[in-house]
């Protein structure tokens, strides 16, 4: 092999091995053992999926789940999670080159039982969206990466058909549109996607709109949303249905195209569908499945939206509450919080399928998992 060859072979490889290390797994737990490692990070070599241990922080009640600022400085949680009467969001400073992660103050809720938080584009604005109560609250973010106050908090009352699910509200994620211009609230309790424009520039972000919900099906329980990388399509997994409903979407408004179950036919009642991503190319969906499936149902996607079923993925444990894809689309990480254990799945490009790969990692109470490349 000539000398220009083998440099030029070197140089890539020693390239490929520093940029297979700057990608950054978070984990979320319910730990209500402030000693314990409530939130741990681990690097993923995306050479071989292999999971490194990195930092870790303490003294924080049920961090359930996690997000990370654009600019991946940043780590926002829900935290006091399922503690009555309380509920709080806390940020985190991420500082790779120091190995640590930080506290840097905590705000809130504004409802008991905060259960997802999601961060604007701009790193200016932090949603929560609270369960048990049914509400959800924005907050703007300094520039050194605190929580400041409640900017807005709206509370919902009502329900649905299913008297022992759905007495009243419980809003189950905030989720921004592709554009981050609209706010989207599903809502278990009252079968609703609510919807409100965010305008970042006001004081208050959340503005009501001509379009202020999207009903879905009785005894649906929407719960976490996702839309294609076109912009085009909105994806919405239904808990109590076991469901995922595909919508067109433009300017803040959902239209329902198609509804798919993410559960085999084998299975008649009892369903936990928890989590939805898209890979990075578009052409895959994934839905967890919790309670007697403990699994991962892959869907292809076509040109027009529209989902179909190409198979399963036990996640090899119990409980996949929350999974994450990395930014390449190369890999997909799901906790499972009953067996306490973190599995990385390899993802075949062309067939959307999953095989594990690497050792498990084990942490008690895993409830979330978010991956960010730095």
């Amino acid at each position: 092999m000539k000398p220009k060859i083998i440099f030029l072979s070197f140089f890539f490889l020693l390239i490929t091995n520093v940029f297979s290390q700057n990608t950054y797994v978070f984990l979320g737990s319910y730990n209500r053992d402030k000693t314990a490692e409530a939130i741990q990070v681990y690097q993923l070599d995306t050479l071989n999926g292999k999971l490194t241990k990195f930092t870790s922080v303490k003294n924080i009640i049920n961090p359930s789940y996690l997000t990370v600022s654009p600019n991946g400085k940043y780590v926002y949680a829900c935290t006091d999670t399922k503690t009555p009467n309380a509920g709080s969001v806390s940020s985190f400073e991420f500082n790779p080159s120091a190995k640590t992660l930080t506290f840097l103050n905590s705000q809130r809720s504004g409802g008991e039982n905060p259960v997802y938080v999601s961060v604007h584009k701009n790193g200016k604005w932090l949603a929560n969206a609270n369960y048990t109560e049914g509400s959800v609250s924005v907050y703007p973010i300094l520039e050194s990466g605190k929580i400041d106050s409640i900017a807005q908090n709206f509370q919902y009352i009502d329900g649905s058909v299913n008297k022992d699910r759905q007495t009243r509200s419980h809003v189950h994620s905030a989720v921004f549109s592709p554009q981050c211009d609209y706010l989207f609230l599903p809502d278990l309790g009252a079968d609703k996607i609510r919807c409100y424009a965010f305008d970042e520039n006001l004081k208050k972000p959340l503005v009501e709109t001509k379009n202020p919900f999207t009903k879905t099906d009785l005894e649906a329980g929407p719960r976490h949303l996702t839309f294609h990388p076109n912009q085009k399509y909105g994806y919405c997994i239904e808990e109590m249905a076991g469901q995922v409903s595909v919508y067109s979407y433009e300017n803040g408004v959902l239209n329902k195209i198609q509804r798919v179950a993410t559960h085999s036919d084998k299975i008649k009642d009892g369903f936990e569908s928890s989590d939805i991503h898209i890979s990075p190319d578009g052409k895959f969906l994934y839905a967890t499945n919790r309670g007697k499936e403990n699994n991962i149902a892959i869907f292809s996607i076509d040109e027009n939206g529209l989902l179909k079923n190409i198979g399963y993925q036990s996640t090899l444990g119990k409980h996949p509450r929350i999974f994450a894809l990395d930014e390449s689309g190369k890999f997909l990480v799901a906790s499972n919080v009953l067996t306490g254990n973190v599995i990385v799945f390899k993802r075949d490009s062309k067939t959307g399928l999953l095989k594990k790969v690497g050792k498990e990692v084990k942490m008690e109470n895993v409830s979330c998992v978010q991956i960010k490349q730095i």
